[in-house]
């Protein structure tokens, strides 16, 4: 049937256009269509495109909230610690069998801790900031005067657990893997060997005093040591002492108690006057959820004391920062974290307790409401130990 109007739209019924598209007569070669985009500009589009947009690596990029980067070790960094005196340096110790002294205002390299053979796992600086010692896994320890970097004494034991110095005097204590604990006088090199059961001396802590210090080990058993005499002074072990390896302990500012974790879950206060247990603190006297399993497999990470309230904290390998009343032994604060915890510390003059964890994330939590105040990204992998920078009340941290 011939098309009264050629070309013409006819509308039946209800129908509705919506939109009419002309269709060019002739079709568009390759070429033609090339030609239309000869006055585009693309680098003009492509700005006003991207805005509000970002790349591929941008997407990929870490928010990163760190004000300094030390990047001169190539492998992971196990252990970080500042100097007591001025808090401007820092001495890391990493995989890659080395440690270095550096400072924080502007992340200059002072000098190498150079000739250990195997990882580093101990770096600490003396109570006046004159000496710094390093320790290897193989039970390698040096120490090295800061004024001059030179390395001033060096002496090698079994397997080193910890390092720590002295809180008044160039003496420094170590604990090896076959239960002794090492005590020198630094640099003349005399020697004292604190001898302990046959299994590990997994942690350690020199007393306020000065006179006395706590060990744990292996077998859960703890000791308190007079290092001038060298003999025991209390051995808590059996039901009163930890059903596994201790892991962390650390006292109050007068050394009056001391808070211990173990693999076995919990946190015990003993008296270091009396050599009793006082408190025993553990997740399963309190309703977290958790289930029995978890709980006897949520090994205790790291433990402290509040210098300004009477709290304590536990961190969990869970993810659980635990907040306690000291006065009740009560459960004040379950502060959840997704993933493991690795360390904690209060800061010094304020009920804020930071910690960090196997995500990569440093968070900081006020101890009286157990609310979170911020957090700090920039690490791409698990951080193994960070510290508190007392003046600057920034953190100094350590990743893989």
């Amino acid at each position: 049937m011939d098309d009264p109007e050629h070309g013409a739209v006819q509308i039946h019924g209800d129908e509705e256009i919506i939109e009419v598209i002309e269709l060019n007569e002739t079709e568009q070669t390759p070429d033609d269509l090339a030609e239309e985009f000869d006055d585009v500009d693309f680098a003009e589009a492509g700005n006003v495109d991207d805005e509000g947009w970002e790349t591929e690596d941008e997407m990929d990029a870490e928010q990163d909230d760190s004000e300094l980067t030390f990047s001169r070790h190539t492998g992971s960094v196990f252990c970080v610690s500042l100097d007591p005196v001025t808090n401007n340096l820092a001495v890391t110790g990493g995989e890659d069998d080395k440690a270095f002294v550096w400072r924080v205002t502007d992340g200059e390299l002072l000098f190498e801790c150079t000739g250990h053979k195997d990882s580093v796992t101990c770096a600490v600086f003396s109570h006046d900031s004159k000496l710094v010692a390093s320790g290897d896994m193989s039970g390698l320890i040096k120490v090295w005067r800061v004024e001059t970097k030179e390395e001033i004494w060096s002496f090698e034991i079994g397997d080193l657990e910890w390092l720590q110095w002295h809180p008044h005097a160039p003496v420094l204590l170590a604990g090896a893997a076959d239960g002794n604990v090492w005590m020198w006088k630094i640099p003349s090199g005399e020697c004292k060997t604190l001898q302990g059961p046959n299994c590990q001396a997994t942690s350690g802590k020199i007393l306020p005093d000065g006179r006395r210090a706590v060990v744990g080990y292996e077998d859960g058993t703890l000791r308190l040591w007079d290092l001038k005499q060298g003999n025991t002074i209390y051995v808590i072990k059996g039901q009163d002492g930890h059903q596994g390896a201790l892991t962390s302990m650390e006292c109050n500012k007068d050394g009056t108690l001391v808070l211990t974790g173990s693999v076995d879950g919990q946190a015990k206060l003993i008296n270091t006057s009396t050599g009793k247990v006082v408190g025993c603190l553990s997740l399963d006297n309190s309703d977290t959820g958790n289930t029995v399993e978890e709980q006897d497999s949520n090994s205790v990470e790291s433990v402290g004391f509040c210098n300004v309230l009477p709290l304590v904290a536990v961190a969990y390998l869970d993810g659980t920062l635990a907040i306690y009343d000291l006065s009740t032994q009560s459960l004040r604060h379950s502060c959840k974290h997704e993933v493991g915890i690795v360390h904690l510390q209060w800061e010094e003059a304020s009920a804020m307790v930071a910690v960090c964890n196997l995500g990569g994330v440093v968070t900081l939590w006020d101890g009286r409401s157990g609310s979170m105040v911020s957090e700090y990204h920039g690490h791409s992998a698990e951080i193994l130990d960070f510290t508190l920078n007392r003046c600057l009340c920034k953190r100094c941290l350590c990743k893989p």
